[in-house]
């Protein structure tokens, strides 16, 4: 990606994020239609923590090519988009910068041009030079890898089996963690932003409620091999404190007082348990495992048991169908599951040959 203004930690004043963005007027504190306070509102508008980042980012990015090379953004055409988005690339592991996957760039110029329709409706500006931009195609698989049935129960007997054998909060909590990853198909911000309190039950159902992307309000149920691990984890929460707060918290150090736990997850510490327990367990590929893995990995099984897409697409919150069918759905062109295999079925009684 292009050079990006960092926003800082989650929870931080959005306007002094907004502050640090180049190539915008300075802030008029006497104009409450000024670009930047309303860029803070575009942010703020039903946004969840982690859409605010994503956006963020990808708005600095444009508004730093556009500092680079002299561009007013406010007054920038098609062809300015064009030439910005050929310029996108991602650093991978090995630290070299490639250029930018299509559905990378699809979601850069989405955020940038959502940027500009909230400007355009605050009349702060007259044109939206990213709407005619050319978007790439989309991508009919996802690159992101998804774990077979196999491998998925080899993981979550062994997060729950470590668990019994260390006995601590840690690892109960480790183990809820999987668990609730890989059993509600849910988006990492939805755990770690989960409270205690959201618990609740519903018609003799344990169900846990989450806020979506964009901010909205749901329920999953939990079955119970999800309850299980988690059950056990806040009991043994409950003999050192009263549960509250985040769902699935920090542990106190037991040496440094000044880390007393009671924080929620960050991203960064799911990313990093779930390889870690990912490779203890011989997961193949654990290097490359991610919470959306988990997710995957639910979209992908539930479709290749038969499950109708249009239930798969309401458990992941999908609001476009064609996103569980065509990047979940990971078994539709497996040779085992092929249509021919029917089709030779169909045919076979009524045809002379063997």
């Amino acid at each position: 990606m292009t050079e990006l203004v960092p926003m800082g930690s989650p929870g931080s004043d959005l306007a002094e994020a907004v502050a640090l963005l180049p190539a915008l007027p300075p802030a008029d504190p006497g104009d409450r239609y000024a670009i930047r306070h309303v860029t803070v509102l575009w942010l703020k508008a039903d946004k969840s923590e982690h859409t605010q980042r994503a956006y963020y980012a990808d708005l600095a990015g444009w508004l730093s090519w556009c500092q680079r090379t002299g561009l007013d953004p406010l007054q920038a055409r098609r062809a300015d988009v064009d030439a910005w988005k050929l310029t996108l690339t991602v650093t991978g592991p090995d630290g070299v910068p490639r250029p930018a996957a299509p559905s990378t760039v699809a979601r850069t110029l989405a955020g940038v041009s959502s940027w500009y329709r909230y400007l355009q409706s605050n009349d702060v500006t007259e044109r939206n030079p990213v709407a005619a931009a050319g978007r790439p195609k989309r991508e009919r698989t996802s690159p992101l890898p998804a774990l077979d049935e196999k491998a998925t129960a080899t993981l979550l007997d062994h997060v729950e089996r470590r668990a019994r054998r260390a006995g601590t909060e840690t690892s109960w909590r480790d183990a809820a963690l999987v668990a609730l990853l890989f059993y509600t198909g849910l988006r990492v911000s939805g755990i770690t932003s989960a409270q205690v309190d959201d618990l609740d039950t519903d018609s003799g159902h344990t169900i846990l409620r989450y806020r979506a992307k964009g901010g909205r309000r749901d329920f999953v149920p939990l079955v119970a091999p999800a309850l299980r691990p988690l059950r056990e984890y806040l009991r043994l929460r409950a003999e050192r404190e009263e549960p509250s707060g985040p769902l699935l918290a920090t542990i106190p150090h037991p040496y440094d007082r000044t880390k007393p736990g009671g924080k929620p997850l960050r991203q960064r510490d799911v990313w990093q348990t779930l390889r870690k327990l990912a490779t203890e367990a011989g997961i193949p590929g654990a290097a490359g495992i991610s919470p959306h893995t988990a997710r995957r990995t639910t979209g992908t099984l539930l479709l290749a048991h038969d499950v109708p897409v249009q239930k798969v697409q309401d458990l992941l919150g999908h609001a476009d169908i064609r996103t569980t069918r065509d990047h979940y759905d990971a078994h539709r062109h497996k040779l085992d599951s092929s249509p021919v295999h029917t089709l030779a079925q169909i045919l076979a009684d009524r045809r002379g040959e063997n």
